[in-house]
């Protein structure tokens, strides 16, 4: 089970089990990451782009978006899973425009847990 429900607007695809420790709430948790636009899988965002590094933030507590929250709250460390979320558990009606991110959008990561602290 991916301790998810998709009903309510996220769901998640292990790509690779992990083997360590679970994430827990309020935890410093780092993650590679490639963001995408659920229409067509159109790129927005990756750490593994250029000039780019890996992202860090306390899961659970609101510092990120609704989605990854929820997304990586049911992981553990070294586990690479898919999450999509609807556009409210995303950047909702304001959308991200420097990203090209439009209001609603429905966004799809591919986040892997590399650090949980």
């Amino acid at each position: 089970s991916s301790g998810i429900n998709a009903e309510y607007g996220v769901e998640k695809t292990v790509i690779t089990p992990g083997t360590g420790a679970a994430v827990t709430r309020g935890a410093t948790v780092t993650v590679h990451c490639t963001g995408m636009l659920t229409a067509g899988l159109k790129k927005f965002w990756s750490t593994h782009d250029p000039g780019q590094r890996a992202f860090t933030f306390k899961a659970g507590v609101g510092q990120v978006i609704q989605g990854w929250d929820e997304g990586t709250m049911t992981m553990c460390l070294g586990e690479k899973s898919r999450i999509s979320m609807t556009g409210d558990k995303g950047y909702g009606s304001g959308g991200f425009p420097a990203w090209g991110i439009p209001p609603n959008a429905g966004l799809t990561f591919e986040l892997e847990v590399i650090s949980i602290q």
